[in-house]
C-alpha cells in the first residue's frame, strides 16, 4: 500500500499573506491560518483555535497573494512538509502545509492591507493562470487548472 499525505483545512487568515522570490524566481506565498475545532469544557463547547503555516508555489501563487488578507476565510488542500535545518549546534524541524490548490471563500475583510493595492476583484474567477515555466519545488505538483476562487 502507498503512503498518503492530503491535508483539507477551512480556516482564516491570521496576517496577510507573504510574496517572496526564490533567487531562482519562483514565486513562494506564505501565510498561516486559524482553524477552530469545538470541544467540550465542562458543561459548555468552546472554540480552541489551532495554526497551520501555509506555503504556496508558482504563478498562481503570485495572483492569488493580493486577496489573501488577514481574516479571509480559505479552504487549503495540500500536503504536509517538514523542513529540517540546524540552529547553533540544534537539529530544528517545522511542518507546513504545501498547498496544490486555495480557494478564497466568503466576502473579503474590511479594512485588511492597503486598500488600492490589494482591492478585492469580484470578476478574479474569470481570470486564468498564465502557464509557469519556473520550476516547482521536488514534491510540489504544478497547480494547473483554473485560479480556484
Amino acid at each position: 500500500m502507498s503512503d498518503i499525505n492530503v491535508v483539507v483545512l477551512v480556516g482564516r487568515l491570521t496576517r496577510d499573506s507573504e510574496l517572496k522570490y526564490t533567487p531562482s524566481g519562483l514565486p513562494i506565498c506564505r501565510f498561516s491560518i486559524a482553524v477552530n475545532r469545538s470541544k467540550k469544557q465542562d458543561d459548555q463547547w468552546v472554540d480552541e483555535p489551532h495554526y497551520f503555516d501555509i506555503e504556496f508555489y508558482g504563478k498562481s501563487a503570485e495572483g492569488l497573494s493580493k486577496y489573501l488578507l488577514k481574516g479571509r476565510q480559505v479552504a487549503v488542500q495540500g500536503e504536509l512538509r517538514q523542513d529540517r535545518w540546524e540552529k547553533d549546534g540544534q537539529q530544528r524541524s517545522k511542518v507546513v502545509i504545501a498547498a496544490a490548490a486555495i480557494r478564497p471563500l466568503g466576502s473579503p475583510p474590511q479594512g485588511g492591507g492597503d486598500a488600492n493595492a490589494r482591492k478585492y476583484a469580484p470578476d478574479a474567477s474569470a481570470q486564468k493562470p498564465e502557464p509557469s515555466n519556473v520550476p516547482i519545488p521536488p514534491g510540489i505538483d504544478e497547480f494547473t487548472d483554473d485560479i480556484p476562487f
